[in-house]
C-alpha cells in the first residue's frame, strides 16, 4: 500500500523544532513521514541545563528530552551527526554532509543559533571556546583537570552559569564584563550588585568595565590582554557574549534573512513550504533567544501543518525567570525607568531581597525580582494583558494578597491565563497543568512532571505547580502521596518494606503486583527497582541489564561521537612500570584517539569503538575501573609516610586496602573515596563520600562530602586508631547508606536529609557495625568483574560485534 503522508523534514534537533513536532504529533499524529537531522550526535536535549551537566549535576542521559525510543514509537527517522548543507528549493529536497538526500513536502529550518566569538588577535588558540553544546562542557570538564585558571568574557546569564560550572570544576575563575554592572539586560543596578556579591561570596571574581584587546600565548592560551593594558592570566578562556540566529543554509537557499530567517505570523518563510521556528526566525524584526516565546512559535506551526484553524504568532512579551548560580532571579517587560515611568522599590539587605515594579499610566510595565521570585508569574500576567493596577501597587510590590488582587474564588493562580507559561524551562502553560490535572487524573506533583515535563527541570516552577495541583485537584491532593517517579505513588521506603514484605524477586513483579500505573515503567523506577531488589536479595536476584542505562550496559562511558572510554581499575592510584607498558600498547594497537588522567588519579583511553572493546578488556587482563556506574569510582590518595615528610601514616596502602574491599560495590549513586595521610589533605579526602585522613596514632573517618554541582565539606564521622577500624566503620556506612539511601541519591544528599546523629547513633554501636559489615561482605561476595565475565562468555560477548548506532532509520 502507497504511503499517501506527507513527507515533512525538520532540519535541526533542538527544544524548538522537537517541540513543534511534539505538537504536531497530537494534532495529526497521521499526517505526515517525519525525517529529522540533527548536527549533534544526540537526541533532543535540553540545552538550558547544559550548565548543571557542566558541573556534574546532571549526565547527558538525565538531560534529554525525548530518547531515542520516542523517535522510533513516533515513526520518525533520526538522523544524527548529520548537517544540512544544501537546500533544492526547486525539486523540494535537501542534502547532509554525509551523503543523504531527503525530498521533502514541508520544510522545518530550526538552524538555532550559533555563539558570537569576538575577533580578538589569538582567538584561535588552544582553549578559547564558547558555552554553547555538550562538547564545550566536555573540554571545560577535561580542561579543570590540567589547569587552573579561568576567564569568561560574558557578564550575562550564559557567562554566570559558566563560571559556577567552573569553580565547582576546582577552578580560579574570573568574569569578565565591558558594562559596569552584570546582567544589564536582566537587572537594574540595584539587583545586579547584590547578585554580584552573592557571586563573589561563593568565589567568583569580576572584572567589570574592561574592553579585551588581545588573547595572549603561543599555542595555548595563557592570558587576556584588556585596553587600558592590564593583563588576565587564564588557562582557559571562555566567550559567552551573545548568539547569533544561524542562517547559512536559508541565505545559500534563497530563503529571506535579516538578522534571522524572515518569517511571517505562520512562520512561513517567503519560499512555499519552508518554515522557521526557534531561535534562527525573525518575527516583526525579532529574533527570540528565550525558550517560552519559541514554544509558542512552535505550537502555531504544527496547528498550520495540521490544518487546525489558529490566530497568527502574534510575537512575544519576554520575561526571565532563572536561578543564577543558585540565586533566584526575576525579571520582565520594561524594568528601567524611563519618561513618563514611575518605580517602586523594595529591598532588604539583610534577606537579600529586592523587588522593582516599573508603572506607566497605571499599569505595569516591568518588574525585577531578587531572591524572592515567587510572585514573577501573577506579575508578568499583569504585564503581558496591560491590567489596571491602580491603587494596588503596594500589595503587589509587597507581594500581600488583597480582595482586590484576588480571583473572585480567593486564588491568585486562578485569574492567570491559561496560555500563561509555568515551566519556562520546557514551555509548560498552566492550562497544561490544568488539564493533566482535571483530563489526565494527575495528583501528584510528580504525576504532572512525568505528563508534562513541568518542573523536570530546573525545579523553580515546582511552587507554581503545587499551587495549581492544589487549585484543580482540592483534597485529592493530599491523600496522594508524590513517589518515586511518576509511575507509583509510593515512596522509596514503602517499595523497600513491600519488596521484603511479600518477597517480590523481579522487576516486573513489583512493577505488578504494587500496580505501577504504567506496565513498563520508566528510566526512573527500572534502574531504581533494579538496584533495591540486588540490595535486598543479592545472593538471588539476578541483575536486569535491560533496567541499566547504557554506560552500565555495556560498561563503558559513551561519548559524544558514539564511541567509548575504558577506564582500568588502578588501586589506589598506584601503578607500575610493567602495568602503564601494557595500558600504552593496548592504546596503540587499538589507535585509542586519547589517553588522559583522570581527576580519580587513573587512566582514561577516550575513543574505542564499541567492537573493540571486549578485545581491549581482554589484552588488558585488568579489572574494571566501573568509571561508568553507581559503584564505587575511586579511591584517590596521596603518597602518605611512605615517601612525603609530612605524612603520619600509610595513605596509599590504606588506599588500595579500601578499593581491594569495596570494587564493584552497587551503590544507590556513585561512590568516591579518598585517603590523606596527614591533615594538608592533598587527597582531598574532605569532599568525598567517605574520606580518610590520617593524624597521629590514628585515623579520622568523614562521610557525605561531593565536589560536584553543590560542593559539600564532609562531617567527622568518628576517630579511630587501626587500620582494621578503618575498614570495619567504612564497611558499616557504606552498607547502611546501600539500604538507607533512595536511588540516585549520593552520600551528601542522603546524610544532610538524614542527619549526621542519626548515622552515628547507628554505627557507634559495635554489634551494628559489624552486622552492616556482614552484609556488604555478603553482596559484594556474588559480584564479578565485568568486563572478564564478558570476555570469557560468548553469548555476552555478541552484544559487541556489530556497531552502535546513534540514529533510527
Amino acid at each position: 500500500m502507497t504511503d499517501i503522508r506527507k513527507k515533512l523534514v525538520l532540519v535541526g534537533n533542538g527544544m524548538a523544532g522537537v517541540r513543534a513536532i511534539e505538537h504536531l504529533l497530537k494534532l495529526s499524529p497521521e499526517a505526515y513521514e517525519i525525517t529529522i537531522f540533527g548536527s549533534e550526535p544526540h537526541p533532543n536535549y535540553n540545552r538550558i541545563m547544559l550548565s548543571s551537566v557542566l558541573a556534574g549535576g546532571s549526565s547527558m542521559e538525565e538531560i534529554i528530552i525525548n530518547d531515542l525510543e520516542w523517535y522510533h514509537s513516533h515513526g520518525i527517522r533520526l538522523y544524527t551527526g548529520h548537517t544540512i548543507t544544501s537546500i533544492d528549493t526547486a525539486k523540494r529536497k535537501v542534502y547532509s554532509d554525509k551523503g543523504i538526500a531527503m525530498p521533502y513536502d514541508e520544510l522545518i529550518l530550526a538552524t538555532g543559533s550559533n555563539p558570537f566569538m569576538l575577533p580578538l588577535p589569538g582567538a584561535e588558540k588552544e582553549g578559547v571556546i564558547a558555552f554553547r553544546d555538550i562538547k564545550d562542557c566536555q573540554i571545560m570538564q577535561e580542561t579543570s583537570q590540567s589547569y587552573r585558571k579561568a576567564v569568561v568574557i560574558g557578564g550575562g546569564l550564559l557567562g554566570l552559569e559558566a563560571a559556577r560550572g567552573l569553580l565547582h570544576l576546582g577552578m580560579e575563575v574570573s568574569v569578565v564584563h565591558i558594562h559596569p554592572y552584570i546582567m544589564e539586560r536582566q537587572l537594574d543596578e540595584p539587583a545586579s550588585v547584590m547578585l554580584r556579591k552573592e557571586l563573589e561570596e561563593q568565589g567568583m571574581k569580576f572584572l567589570l568595565n574592561k574592553q579585551s584587546e588581545a588573547i595572549l600565548g603561543k599555542k595555548r592560551v595563557k592570558g587576556l590582554l584588556f585596553a587600558d593594558g592590564e593583563i588576565a592570566d587564564a588557562d582557559l578562556i571562555v566567550m559567552a557574549v551573545g548568539i547569533k540566529p544561524n542562517v547559512e543554509l536559508a541565505q545559500k537557499s534563497g530563503v529571506q534573512t535579516n538578522r534571522g530567517i524572515v518569517v511571517n505570523d505562520y512562520m512561513e518563510t517567503n519560499i512555499p513550504g519552508i518554515y522557521a521556528v526557534g531561535e534562527c526566525a525573525e518575527h516583526r524584526g525579532i529574533a527570540y533567544g528565550l525558550v517560552a516565546p519559541l514554544y509558542e512559535q512552535g505550537a502555531v506551526l504544527a496547528k498550520r501543518l495540521a490544518g487546525v484553524p489558529t490566530d497568527g504568532y502574534p510575537g512575544s512579551v519576554t520575561s526571565t525567570k532563572l536561578k543564577v548560580s543558585g540565586v533566584d532571579v526575576f525579571s520582565a517587560g520594561q524594568f528601567t525607568e524611563r519618561p513618563g515611568t514611575r518605580a517602586l522599590r523594595y529591598q532588604d539587605e539583610i534577606e537579600g531581597i529586592y523587588k522593582k515594579l516599573v508603572i506607566q499610566d497605571d499599569q505595569l510595565v516591568g518588574a525585577v525580582l531578587f531572591g524572592d521570585t515567587g510572585d514573577g508569574a501573577q506579575l508578568f500576567s499583569m504585564i503581558k494583558n496591560g491590567e489596571n493596577i491602580k491603587g494596588k501597587e503596594k500589595e503587589l510590590l509587597l507581594g500581600i494578597s488583597s480582595d482586590a488582587l484576588a480571583s473572585p474564588k480567593g486564588n491568585r493562580l486562578e485569574a492567570m491565563a491559561d496560555d500563561e507559561i509555568i515551566c519556562g524551562c520546557n514551555g509548560v502553560s498552566k492550562g497544561a497543568i490544568a488539564e493533566a490535572i482535571q483530563s489526565g487524573g494527575c495528583t501528584s506533583v510528580g504525576q504532572i512532571k512525568a505528563c508534562t515535563k513541568a518542573s523536570a527541570s530546573c525545579g523553580g516552577c515546582k511552587p507554581l505547580v503545587e499551587g495549581l495541583l492544589q487549585l484543580y485537584a482540592g483534597d485529592n491532593v493530599m491523600t496522594v502521596k508524590e513517589g518515586i517517579c511518576g509511575c507509583t505513588a509510593l515512596g522509596r521506603d514503602e517499595i523497600v518494606a513491600e519488596i521484603r514484605r511479600m518477597e517480590l524477586k523481579t522487576v516486573k513483579e513489583v512493577m505488578n503486583v504494587l500496580e505501577w500505573n504504567t506496565e513498563e515503567g520508566c528510566a526512573k523506577c527500572r534502574p531504581s527497582l533494579n538496584y533495591y531488589l540486588g540490595m535486598l536479595w543479592p545472593e538471588e536476584y539476578i541483575d536486569e541489564k535491560e533496567s541499566r542505562i547504557t554506560n552500565e550496559r555495556y560498561h563503558a562511558n559513551i561519548q559524544k561521537d558514539g564511541t567509548y572510554s575504558v577506564v582500568p581499575r588502578i588501586y589506589g592510584g598506584v601503578t607500575s612500570p610493567a602495568e602503564l607498558m601494557k595500558i600504552a600498547e593496548v592504546a596503540a594497537k587499538f589507535e585509542v584517539p586519547l589517553v588522559k588522567f583522570t581527576g580519580g588519579q587513573r587512566l582514561d583511553l577516550l575513543g574505542v569503538k564499541k567492537e573493540d572493546l571486549p578485545k581491549m578488556w581482554e589484552e588488558l587482563d585488568m579489572p574494571s575501573g566501573h568509571a561508568y556506574g553507581k559503584t564505587l569510582r575511586t579511591v584517590k590518595t596521596c603518597v602518605g609516610s611512605t615517601f612525603c615528610r609530612f605524612g603520619t601514616q600509610d595513605a596509599m596502602g590504606m588506599g588500595i586496602r579500601l578499593e581491594k574491599a569495596f570494587e564493584r560495590l552497587n551503590t544507590p549513586g556513585k561512590v568516591k573515596l579518598a585517603v590523606s595521610g596527614c591533615p594538608r589533605n592533598c587527597a582531598e579526602a574532605t569532599i568525598k563520600d567517605f574520606g580518610v585522613v590520617a593524624i597521629d596514632g590514628g585515623w579520622e573517618l568523614h562521610i557525605g562530602g561531593n565536589g560536584g554541582v553543590h560542593v559539600r565539606a564532609t562531617d567527622l564521622l568518628c576517630v579511630v586508631k587501626t587500620d582494621d577500624e578503618v575498614i570495619e566503620w567504612a564497611s558499616a556506612f557504606l552498607q547502611y547508606y546501600r539500604e538507607q539511601a533512595g536511588w540516585n541519591e549520593r552520600t551528601a544528599q542522603w546524610v544532610e536529609r538524614v542527619g549526621l546523629d542519626s548515622i552515628k547513633e547507628v554505627l557507634e554501636v559495635r554489634e551494628n557495625r559489624l552486622a552492616l559489615q556482614e552484609r556488604i561482605q555478603t553482596a559484594l561476595s556474588v559480584t564479578t568483574d565485568p568486563w572478564k565475565q564478558i570476555v570469557n562468555e560468548p553469548e555476552l560477548r555478541k552484544n559487541f560485534e556489530q556497531l552502535s548506532e546513534m540514529k533510527t532509520v
